[in-house]
């Protein structure tokens, strides 16, 4: 089943929660970079962790980046850091995080982060 992808522009695009199994079908829709939001153990058991989704993204042929950041308490520094983490992936990104909101925000404050 494909996962609901809200684009925000060309080049990256937001989701809810990825499982293991649904990676490969990230790289068939073309997207070649993952970026993870979302703190291990946030969701509890039954969220993936992220080691689990980065070996299934690298076996996939994506590249991966593991940037954890709190709901509601998103810092400049990680602002910085998902700026930084957007110049080296290759476009088209897919963020991801609870329910892709966060990722958003992250991303739009990206946009100005210094």
């Amino acid at each position: 089943m494909a996962v609901p992808i809200r684009y925000l522009n060309a080049a990256f695009a937001v989701t809810a929660q990825l499982t293991v199994g649904d990676v490969p079908g990230l790289a068939t829709q073309g997207f070649t970079a993952l970026i993870n939001n979302r703190p291990d153990g946030e969701g509890g058991s039954a969220q993936p962790l992220s080691r689990d989704i980065e070996q299934a993204a690298r076996t996939a042929g994506l590249h991966y980046v593991y940037l954890p950041v709190v709901s509601g308490a998103i810092t400049p520094a990680q602002a910085v850091a998902m700026r930084q983490a957007l110049a080296k992936a290759p476009a088209p990104v897919l963020a991801f995080c609870r329910s892709g909101a966060r990722s958003a925000q992250l991303y739009q404050l990206a946009q100005t982060a210094e």
